[in-house]
């Protein structure tokens, strides 16, 4: 099916924080997965060849990752979204990740982080990530008061991501996993097993997430 670690969706929503914001994600001592969806020349190449120096991927445009998988299935659809029709599973080096948390700028202005908009304006400037807090979503859609984190790479950061340790095209588990969904209900529905990702105290700061 995956060779990601799966649990049934209920029960990890009753464990899951219900607002706030949180890095959720799957993770073990060494590794963190996050997801992208792409079209399938790009997809599909990545996945063969394990990195994605070649099938239409660009290192000169910013690339959107999402650690949290129901987020990545709202914004794709459940792959059903054209051009988003590959979902593919990556798995960082947690010391990368955590880099990539550490170097991470608001794509707009936070009041709270930078005292003034030219402050802001020079930390994009010099930084190779963007964030975005958003909603997360529930596997129908449906928003819910938890915030969910997207992190924009560019330059050497995402030069560096492109050749990660590990890709898996998961495109036929979210297929099934969605027909199951619509089949059977949230009840029937499994998901990779997630938690709220421990930050490091200044990098959770810089976040404004919660420190573990």
């Amino acid at each position: 099916m995956t060779s990601l670690h799966i649990s049934p969706y209920l029960a990890q929503l009753a464990r899951w924080p219900s607002a706030g914001r949180h890095v959720m994600a799957q993770f073990d001592a060494d590794r963190v997965v996050v997801y992208q969806a792409y079209r399938p020349s790009i997809g599909q190449f990545a996945a063969e060849h394990g990195h994605f120096r070649g099938g239409g991927f660009s290192l000169d445009r910013m690339s959107w990752i999402k650690p949290n998988f129901l987020w990545m299935m709202y914004r794709c659809g459940w792959a059903q979204k054209s051009g988003q029709e590959v979902v593919l599973a990556i798995w960082l080096a947690r010391a990368q990740f955590d880099a990539i948390l550490a170097a991470a700028v608001p794509s707009t202005w936070d009041r709270e982080r930078f005292v003034t908009r030219d402050a802001w304006q020079a930390a994009v400037a010099s930084s190779d990530v963007r964030l975005q807090w958003d909603p997360d979503h529930g596997p129908g859609g449906e928003p819910v008061e938890r915030r969910a984190i997207q992190l924009g790479l560019r330059g050497a950061v995402l030069a560096a991501y492109a050749q990660p340790e590990r890709i898996e095209d998961i495109t036929p588990f979210v297929r099934e996993q969605h027909a199951r969904l619509q089949r059977d209900g949230k009840g029937a529905l499994v998901t990779p097993s997630e938690a709220p990702y421990p930050c490091a105290p200044a990098t959770a700061a810089l976040l404004r997430t919660a420190a573990m």
